[in-house]
């Protein structure tokens, strides 16, 4: 689980716009102070969820008297009417809180949902499904987590936790040789050096300079077999571009260690979940 520190700038952020600088005149005109109310957090849609601390941070921020009960844990899959979370408390600041929990909610469950979707594609090939940088500003590590939640795995968080050495970066240096060699004067004794490589030309020469994983960009499934005979355990492998749920079985049948892609945090569709007003004694509750 994330650590409130890491979760609470990103809620009391999004808050902070979407209260403005008057807060809810909706919710203080229409609903009586003093008013209590239950409401739901449902599934309109099957998927898998994540961002449950998200959400109940948001109502929390808003007024600490707020209560969410939980019924399924992050990772948990739900069918479309299943109540994820009961949530009780002035009325008013449940429907301040709403929208911000729900859009949490829903976008990191969308995240989960959609990795959840390439993870059971590649079931039993030993290929683990990754994320990369291309993340929403401000929210990379809440997105990061939604993956983890849907059962993918991580791949950098920051520019500073590894060497990866892309294609401008070769072009500008001078070739795979001299930028991995700069690379490996530059970089510590702890720091990990993966080079991307679009032939097996180029692959060749990296592993000849010795590197600790390789990216194999936009190859075939065909290409890819080779790439991994090329390697021969002396380097991860790693396969990315263009990569969906129809093909990423047979990418991973090709033998890579890693399938990164970037669509599960920068285009993954928000699963939809609603919340709705129960009154009490309502068996739905």
């Amino acid at each position: 689980m994330l650590p409130r520190l890491i979760i609470e700038p990103a809620v009391r952020r999004a808050l902070e716009e979407d209260l403005g600088l008057a807060g809810d005149i909706t919710a203080n005109a229409v609903i009586p102070a003093g008013h209590r109310s239950t409401v739901v957090m449902a599934a309109r849609r099957p998927g898998v969820i994540a961002g449950l601390d998200a959400a109940e941070l948001a109502f929390a921020l808003v007024d600490p008297a707020i209560v969410m009960t939980r019924h399924v844990a992050d990772g948990d899959k739900v069918e479309a009417g299943d109540i994820v979370a009961t949530v009780t408390g002035p009325s008013r600041a449940l429907l301040t809180g709403e929208r911000t929990a729900l859009n949490f909610l829903g976008h990191l469950s969308g995240i989960a949902t959609v990795t959840a979707g390439v993870v059971s594609a590649v079931a039993g090939t030993g290929a683990a499904i990754v994320c990369t940088r291309k993340t929403t500003p401000g929210l990379r590590a809440l997105e990061k987590y939604a993956v983890k939640a849907g059962g993918g795995g991580n791949h950098r968080f920051s520019l500073a936790d590894a060497v990866l050495i892309k294609d401008n970066h070769i072009a500008i240096a001078g070739g795979i040789r001299p930028a991995l060699q700069a690379a490996r004067k530059h970089a510590g004794h702890m720091v990990k050096i993966e080079i991307e490589v679009d032939t097996l030309d180029q692959l060749r020469e990296a592993m000849d300079e010795g590197v600790d994983a390789v990216l194999l960009d936009n190859m075939s499934p065909e290409t890819l077999t080779e790439a991994v005979s090329i390697v021969a355990g002396r380097a991860i492998t790693e396969a990315s571009g263009g990569i969906t749920p129809e093909t990423a079985g047979a990418v991973a049948r090709a033998g890579v260690d890693l399938i990164s892609i970037g669509w599960l945090t920068h285009s993954a569709p928000v699963l939809d979940i609603g919340l709705d007003y129960r009154e009490a004694g309502s068996a739905k509750l």
